[in-house]
């Protein structure tokens, strides 16, 4: 790892986007420099979700450290969050299925406030093409790698008195898909690790001012979809607008997400001051 400085239950609640859009003018959201003197993690930071994380946490003066696997994809995302307003922006060019990689990233998250489990991947299979392989590379990236950064990272806000953790989950964290039972598992595994670390921190360290929630999104304008369209299209004989369409018209209203729209709502979690949001999933977009 290479590291270079440029650039539906009451517990816990499940809440929407529009809910998330209200406690945005509750927090502040759109008070630049909110987060000036605060340090960031974002996983995944190099493109679509992730980058637009970034971005949203650099225009409140967050100090920001970004991690992706593509150096030259965090030049470009470090550049962008310099250029919103970050005061400091270092890079860590790193996988997250090495765990050598992980343990060193985990060093970092000992030192954030606000720490952003973005990275992942969303693999589909049928059954039978499922293999260990693929159950390992999914789980390890999308489940074991946040936990991981939580183990660093949550202790040590607590010593502090300060604390956010959004892990970027899935509408596939509430229900499930065909051909996609890995990345179902992992997405489930993640909100279950939210709720539980929840439920520990309000017991073991109530007198820090902590939160930790999950944005459980669904189809989002991002290279994942692009892909999933592309596979969709090889297999149905669709062209890929047409199996893009297909996908939009799986989310409440019809339409993809934008990775903005993700961010505002991150973002409006990271803000919220006293926290009183905790092991939600936050579901968007909205179908209330």
């Amino acid at each position: 790892m290479r590291r270079r400085r440029s650039c539906a239950t009451w517990w816990p609640r499940e809440i929407s986007a529009r809910r998330a859009a209200r406690a945005s003018t509750i927090t502040g959201a759109d008070d630049v420099g909110a987060l000036t003197d605060r340090h960031a993690l974002v996983t995944g930071a190099g493109r679509g979700i992730g980058l637009a994380i970034a971005t949203a946490l650099a225009r409140q003066g967050a100090a920001l450290t970004l991690s992706a696997r593509s150096a030259d994809q965090l030049a470009c995302a470090a550049a962008a969050c310099e250029a919103a307003g970050s005061p400091s922006v270092a890079v860590e060019v790193c996988d997250l299925t090495d765990r050598e990689q992980l343990q060193q990233l985990a060093q970092v998250a000992a030192a954030a406030d606000v720490l952003i489990n973005n990275a992942g991947i969303a693999p589909s299979a049928p059954l039978e093409r499922s293999d260990d392989e693929l159950w390992d590379l999914t789980l390890g990236l999308d489940a074991f790698a946040p936990f991981a950064l939580c183990r660093a990272a949550l202790p040590a806000m607590a010593a502090r008195g300060f604390g956010r953790v959004v892990n970027v989950a899935s509408s596939a964290a509430l229900e499930g898909y065909a051909y996609t039972s890995v990345y179902v598992a992992a997405k489930h595994a993640l909100l279950g690790l939210t709720r539980a670390l929840s439920a520990e921190a309000s017991q073991r360290w109530r007198e820090a001012e902590l939160s930790i929630n999950a944005v459980c999104p669904g189809f989002v304008d991002t290279d994942i979809v692009a892909n999933s369209a592309r596979r969709i299209a090889a297999s149905s004989g669709l062209d890929e607008q047409a199996a893009r369409a297909r996908l939009a018209a799986m989310n409440p209203g019809g339409r993809l997400l934008s990775p903005e729209e993700v961010a505002a709502c991150v973002l409006s979690l990271v803000l919220e001051l006293p926290a009183s949001t905790h092991g939600a999933a936050l579901r968007l977009p909205a179908d209330d």
